[in-house]
């Protein structure tokens, strides 16, 4: 199973999210993401063998545990790239509240995983929804001008619970679906 820890956008944020993409569909050389499967990844855990998934459930419910982090507002907003605005990879936006909580989360999830023998994070944890992946630099500049000129405000929601997600490869991209769900009550 291809896995990951996340935190869901909800369906009425799926609208702004395909607002927001629309402004770099002039862009050559993306590939969008599904705006319905928005989300915040907490932690990619990559292909995890199926009897591995009751411990990591059991891993995942005491890390939500450890955070201390009661049910909180997270406002998105901003857009930024990885790695940089003159090589990039990835857009995407992040937030402009709550990424204190996301990120406590975060911390967590990446101290239980880990304990287990999932690979540590290359990167800096950064929270943040991923818009397009660019396969190629045919639009790095209308993309370039779009980061630095817009500074959008998607919407709010109140982060209650995170998911552990599996990703199936398709052609017509990823499908994500729920394993599990761990209340931050």
């Amino acid at each position: 199973m291809r896995l990951f820890v996340s935190v869901d956008l909800p369906d009425d944020l799926a609208e702004p999210v395909a607002d927001l993409q629309d402004e770099f569909r002039d862009a050559g050389g993306l590939n969008f993401t599904d705006p319905r499967q928005a989300h915040v990844t907490l932690k990619f855990l990559g292909e995890v063998p199926e009897d591995r998934v009751p411990d990591l459930e059991r891993e995942l419910a005491a890390a939500v545990e450890d955070a201390s982090v009661d049910p909180f507002p997270v406002r998105y907003g901003g857009l930024g790239v990885f790695p940089s605005l003159e090589y990039i990879s990835v857009i995407w936006f992040g937030t402009e509240t709550g990424g204190d909580g996301l990120t406590r989360l975060h911390e967590a999830v990446e101290e239980r995983t880990t304990a287990m023998g999932f690979e540590e994070a290359e990167h800096e944890f950064t929270p943040h929804v991923t818009l397009a992946r660019m396969e190629h630099a045919g639009g790095k500049e209308h993309v370039q001008e779009v980061v630095r000129e817009r500074d959008p405000t998607l919407g709010e929601m109140t982060v209650e619970e995170i998911h552990l997600t599996e990703s199936v490869r398709t052609d017509a991209g990823p499908l994500y679906s729920t394993v599990e769900s761990f209340s931050l009550e």
